[in-house]
């Protein structure tokens, strides 16, 4: 039996899902998830390193490291890629100035081997804002369509009002449920 199998039967039990939140500063990382888990978000401050929340969601516990995403803090983000199950990258939908810092920092991340199992949620974070590029539009800036063999999926939402946030974190719990939580 091997170590993955060893974790996988772990995880059967425990049901214990980690996730990692990252983009570019300002993305609305943290709003995401304090909305996610019923919090004030009236007063934000920018993420200077991390915060880890532990959140109860359909019988998993989700254990979701929220990383800030200043340039200067972007050569950190490897430190938190060890077992990760997904990734929610976070795009500001009206930073039309940052997409392509966006695109080449997701692409960049993505070719972590640490990462490579690691199911792949991106919210379009801001849709209640004027201006808002649509999912399409971000699609295309974002180069998605070149992603191979990764479970990824792009979903528009909004911190602030909390639209489709539990649809996002529901899809990234079903497909990572499907590889990890299957049974002998």
């Amino acid at each position: 039996m091997g170590l993955r199998t060893i974790i996988r039967k772990l995880k059967q039990k425990e049901k214990d899902v980690r996730l990692l939140v990252l983009g570019l500063d300002n993305a609305g990382k943290t709003t995401i998830v304090k909305k996610f888990n019923g919090e004030d978000i009236k007063e934000i401050s920018p993420t200077l390193g991390f915060h880890i929340y532990t959140l109860q969601h359909r019988g998993y516990t989700l254990n979701v490291w929220d990383i800030g995403g200043q340039t200067s803090l972007r050569s950190y983000w490897r430190n938190y890629f060890e077992n990760t199950d997904g990734l929610i990258w976070v795009v500001d939908s009206c930073d039309k100035l940052r997409l392509q810092d966006c695109r080449d920092s997701l692409h960049e991340l993505l070719k972590e081997e640490r990462l490579l199992g690691a199911t792949l949620l991106i919210f379009a974070n801001k849709q209640d804002l004027p201006g808002a590029l649509t999912v399409e539009q971000i699609e295309n800036v974002l180069d998605l369509s070149n992603l191979k063999n990764r479970h990824w999926k792009l979903i528009n939402c909004s911190a602030y009002t909390g639209e489709n946030l539990l649809q996002g974190i529901d899809w990234i719990l079903d497909d990572i449920s499907s590889r990890i939580f299957t049974f002998d």
